[in-house]
């Protein structure tokens, strides 16, 4: 009997009003496993009714007792890893130490969140003018929502909510209906470590449920993690509607191979961020850009027997590297992408389309494939193909493949791998993307620096978490102060000048 999956609002699950719902699947085996509700408009407004009853308890508690609160959750995630582990691999699909290790990342902005006293001191200036002080506070927003991606249904939520909640804010998460049930598993665990109903709430949904965040006079901020298209939209519909917003867009992430580099180092470096979570990441690496013929043909013959050594299977297989795509329909649109690059003319090295896991067939697998010969006109090259599927473009100098990069419409990740100083620093400092890797294949930055790309891969001003997740939660109020000493000079009917 599939489970029922439902909303989680003031502190509670509810099965909602809309009476709508959509199945959701196990990718390993092809079988539904639940059924998730689908918020309507109403649903939704419960949600912000619940926030706005507790925001101004909630505002009004001291930050060290938010991060009190934090802690308690962090100190529960620690203790409960496998079992969100578990949750997230039994409907994303990925295997379980990839599932671990986003429940890790995840962890470490809540770590960084626990400082919120720290994070949110404000700056005095002592006789800006004669006995005049001036100085400046960070408050909190109101109510402010998430929407997150399939891919990281643990991580990406806990990019936005722990620093939101530190700084005061009430948060609404609308996760993918695709892999919902992590997010009730961590609204359950900050109900238990202590946050009061209504501060956390949890609504499913699909463009409906999207919509009436989006259009909801409560809301005071949107963030969001998807594709360019669906980033756009809520970029645009929330400037029109007066939100703040950091929407995270797609990707297309390049990693140069210079002629010096390691190329053992570079080949393991590829496995792990073009294959890892079966490609399902926004700073997986989809292009290799050998410099020159020698590094291409070196390059291609270590990996073309690492690709086809794939161990692929269901999340559950300690032995398994790589795990199946999330739905029939991605599975559907990855194969579509590797015939189109066949039809282009790439040259297909490993085909994973006919991969086939024993006692798996009605999983939503496929195996690694590589393509040489790409070239930058290609539609594998130019698109997020969001799969296993790694492109070689040989450049013949490093001139032609930081200038790929540069024209490309994404910008979120890049990497080169050398041995040369002065190119790793010409490369960090020209090339036009938001994150950079020097030997190091996905270059997520730590909890306390900021994620986030340039160009398409970003609308809005903010990156997420860090300093500047603090930043796009909260709004400066400065406040001028003047204690009267008894001496009235009367009105003035100037500018005001400091003296």
């Amino acid at each position: 009997m599939p489970t029922e999956i439902q909303h989680f609002i003031g502190g509670r699950r509810v099965p909602g009003a809309s009476g709508r719902s959509a199945p959701v699947f196990n990718p390993a085996t092809g079988q539904q496993s639940g059924s998730v509700a689908l918020a309507s408009a109403d649903d939704v407004r419960a949600a912000v009714a619940a926030a706005r009853e507790a925001f101004p308890g909630w505002a009004g508690t001291t930050p060290l007792r938010r991060a009190r609160i934090l802690n308690r959750f962090l100190r529960i995630l620690e203790e409960r890893t496998d079992e969100l582990a578990a949750a997230i691999t039994a409907e994303h699909g990925k295997v379980l130490s990839d599932a671990r290790g986003e429940v890790q990342r995840g962890m470490e902005v809540v770590e960084f969140a626990t400082a919120a006293p720290q994070l949110l001191k404000g700056e005095i200036t002592e006789n800006v003018g004669t006995r005049v002080d001036s100085h400046s506070l960070r408050q909190p927003l109101g109510i402010v929502a998430g929407i997150t991606p399939f891919n990281f249904p643990a991580m990406v939520p806990m990019w936005m909510f722990p620093v939101a909640l530190a700084c005061g804010n009430c948060f609404i998460l609308k996760p993918s209906e695709r892999d919902p049930s992590a997010s009730l598993l961590l609204a359950e665990w900050l109900k238990e470590a202590g946050l009061p109903d209504g501060v956390f709430n949890v609504v499913h949904g699909d463009k409906q449920a999207v919509d009436a965040l989006l259009f909801d006079p409560d809301i005071a901020a949107i963030s969001f993690v998807g594709s360019t298209p669906i980033a756009r939209y809520i970029y645009e519909t929330a400037a029109r509607t007066g939100k703040r917003c950091q929407a995270l867009g797609g990707a297309k992430n390049h990693m140069i191979v210079m002629p010096d580099a390691d190329l053992d180092q570079a080949v393991d470096a590829l496995m792990g961020a073009a294959y890892g979570s079966a490609g399902e990441r926004c700073m997986a690496i989809s292009v290799a850009v050998p410099v020159g013929e020698k590094t291409a043909e070196a390059l291609l013959a270590r990996l073309e027997p690492r690709v086809r050594a794939l161990a692929i299977g269901p999340g559950t297989d300690p032995e398994a590297e790589m795990g199946p795509l999330v739905t029939r329909q991605h599975l559907d649109k990855v194969r579509g992408y590797i015939d189109s690059g066949v039809a282009e003319g790439a040259k297909l090295v490993v085909d994973g389309r006919d991969f086939r896991r024993q006692g798996y067939e009605d999983g939503y697998f496929i195996g690694g494939t590589l393509f040489d010969h790409v070239t930058t006109d290609m539609k594998i090259y130019r698109e997020e193909i969001f799969g296993p599927v790694l492109s070689i473009a040989r450049a013949p100098d490093y001139e032609t493949a930081a200038g790929w990069i540069n024209r490309h419409e994404f910008a979120n990740g890049t990497a080169i791998f050398t041995r040369d100083g002065d190119a790793a620093r010409e490369f960090a400092s020209q090339i036009q993307v938001g994150m950079i890797g020097i030997n190091v294949p996905i270059p997520v930055p730590m909890a306390f620096h900021s994620f986030g790309g340039w160009k398409s891969s970003l609308f809005g001003d903010h990156h997420m978490h860090g300093p500047e997740g603090v930043r796009f939660y909260t709004r400066m109020k400065t406040i001028t102060t003047r204690w009267p000493t008894g001496i009235r000079a009367g009105a003035e009917f100037v500018m005001p000048t400091m003296k």
